[in-house]
């Protein structure tokens, strides 16, 4: 058999793949939220704003605001908040944590943040500083669950708090830290969005565990566009996300090639909210990194436009 034969009879008895289902026309499109992390330079600041600028007009559900570790980050963070309230249109959710700080100033910043017009929380129990295992202050809230109640008693905040599909660093094993996500729901919040994943199956199989085990609150995947895949594999080492193998063939080669990242990380992105969208997820949160065009471009793929 010579070549074109051999190639013809593999094509004509390979498997054969339909297409992702398109969404419908009068399907409606899904809810997006986009996360942005406080500058710490002017240069930062302005990308931070042109990426805010450029996505405003996809009408996103939310838009949070993220602590560094230790909370580290926390008068920037608040600085950045209070500039969404007043300059934009933007719903604004204000990352807090227990880390390091009394129940009195984890409340007075919950405070603060109510009378600037936050209503919405991103209610997480932070991390230490690097090289530091976690310790509970004293005086304040000890886990993210204590902190979910603690603000209900502050006002009335919606809040949202932290998912992992590959179980957190910190939890002793998956179930452990299952309950201790429906420990955070029954405490009050609103719903729970995932740490970044690359393996779809990954979110899928954690639903499920999800509605076994009773929770019924969103479970609001997180999505990471790539366009560094170097960092992403050091950024995911660290908390504790896996990069699947074949991710690393598709960006094997563009190291000195920042353009070709950027369109592979597109597809990789495109690719999975498309299948997830397919198996009836209607909201999505994006880890923008303060850049805003990948973002912009899948929400597009999405069936999510700025207004004509």
């Amino acid at each position: 058999m010579d070549l074109g034969s051999a190639t013809l009879q593999r094509w004509m008895t390979g498997p054969r793949f339909s297409a992702l289902p398109m969404r419908s026309p009068g399907q409606p499109a899904p809810h997006l939220s986009f996360e942005f992390f406080p500058p710490r330079t002017e240069a930062l600041e302005q990308q931070l704003w042109t990426c805010v600028n450029r996505l405003a007009p996809l009408a996103p559900r939310f838009v949070s605001v993220t602590y560094g570790a230790g909370g580290t980050t926390q008068a920037r963070t608040h600085a950045t908040v209070a500039r969404i309230v007043h300059e934009t249109s933007l719903v604004p959710a204000a990352h807090l944590t227990c880390v390091g700080s009394t129940r009195a100033e984890v409340d007075a910043v919950a405070r603060s943040y109510w009378q600037a017009g936050v209503r919405h929380i991103v209610a997480l129990r932070g991390d230490p500083s690097p090289g530091e295992p976690y310790r509970p202050h004293p005086g304040g809230y000890h886990f993210a669950a204590d902190l979910v109640s603690g603000l209900r008693d502050v006002a009335d905040f919606e809040i949202s708090v932290a998912a992992y599909p590959e179980v957190h660093p910190g939890a002793s094993n998956p179930m452990a830290d299952l309950e201790n996500l429906k420990r955070k729901l029954d405490a009050g919040a609103t719903r729970a969005i995932t740490q970044y994943f690359f393996d779809t199956t990954t979110y899928l199989r954690f639903l499920d565990l999800c509605l076994a085990a009773g929770i019924k609150a969103p479970i609001v995947p997180g999505i990471m566009p790539v366009s560094n895949y170097a960092q992403a594999v050091k950024f995911s080492a660290m908390c504790g996300a896996s990069v699947p193998a074949w991710m690393g063939q598709l960006f094997e080669g563009t190291e000195n090639d920042p353009e070709t990242r950027r369109m592979v990380g597109m597809v990789v992105a495109a690719e999975q909210v498309r299948l997830l969208q397919a198996n009836g997820v209607d909201e999505f949160h994006f880890y923008t990194l303060n850049r805003p065009d990948l973002t912009f471009a899948i929400a597009h793929v999405l069936g999510v436009r700025p207004p004509s």
